[in-house]
């Protein structure tokens, strides 16, 4: 996997689950998910805030060991209080 590429599972409220995978292309986020390994990754186009706060706790630790810019953290929290103005962010 890519170094710009960050993923992990989740469990949907109807106990489905969902692998999900984030490319960074350029200064944009691009999300993707599949239910089974074989699956085609199939785009998600408004990803939920769940998503959102696992992509900026990964950035984070990718921040700790270099990985990342300090600065992709500051423009990700901008980006979510864009789309979710009553999410409560530090």
């Amino acid at each position: 996997m890519a170094k710009a590429e960050i993923s992990w599972k989740r469990t949907t409220a109807d106990g489905t689950t969902l692998q999900v995978y984030v490319r960074h292309v350029g200064r944009d986020w691009r999300f993707f998910a599949r239910q089974r390994r074989f699956d085609l990754w199939q785009p998600v186009e408004e990803p939920p805030l769940e998503d959102w706060l696992e992509l900026l706790d990964a950035v984070q630790r990718r921040i700790n060991r270099r990985l990342l810019r300090p600065e992709e953290e500051a423009r990700m929290k901008q980006q979510i209080r864009e789309r979710f103005p009553d999410a409560a962010i530090e």
